[in-house]
This record gives structure tokens, C-alpha cells and sequence, in this order.
């Protein structure tokens, strides 16, 4: 079985992390409201404009938790796929 890290940017601009080991379902559930209560239900309609799939789900799970703490600049470099850019991306942060 293989986990997936998915991003989903939002109408609204903003972007949705999450991890799952179905993609098509999962956001087939973002998309069509399968929960009120999700971050993305008000937020629709959605694209998913990124995914990186791992063998282990602790690696995908680290993984999305990683995610889920960068700033946009850095989750935009990752979604263009820019690896080069994410560690100028970390040490421009801490620069400021």
C-alpha cells in the first residue's frame, strides 16, 4: 500500500494539506462536502496541484506534519517542485 501527502489549493487562495492512502476518494470527499466541518468545505471548489506518494505511512505522516508548518512561499516552491528553493525558503525566514 502506498500513503500520499496532497495538497489542495482552495478558492478562497488558500492551500490544504492532508495525507491519505486513496487519493481519488479522499478528494472526491474534499470536494463534494463529505464533511461541514472540514477546513475546505466552505472553501470549494478545490484543486489538487500536489502530491508525493511514500511507502511507509510514519514517512508520509512526518511528512505532511512537515508540511503543514511551512509558510505559503515554501509550500508554493514545493508545489512547482523548486527542491532547490526550499532551503533559502527556511533560512529567509529566520533571517527576518
Amino acid at each position: 500500500m502506498t500513503y500520499t501527502v496532497y495538497i489542495l489549493r482552495c478558492s478562497d487562495g488558500t492551500y490544504y494539506t492532508g495525507v491519505t492512502n486513496d487519493l481519488d476518494r479522499r478528494v472526491w470527499e474534499h470536494q463534494s462536502g463529505h464533511d461541514s466541518r472540514a477546513y475546505t468545505f466552505r472553501r470549494r471548489p478545490l484543486k489538487l496541484v500536489f502530491q508525493e506518494h511514500f511507502p511507509d505511512v510514519n514517512q508520509a505522516i512526518a511528512f505532511e506534519k512537515q508540511v503543514k508548518g511551512w509558510r505559503r512561499a515554501k509550500k508554493e516552491a514545493l508545489i512547482a517542485r523548486r527542491w532547490d528553493l526550499l532551503p533559502e525558503l527556511s533560512m529567509a525566514y529566520f533571517r527576518k
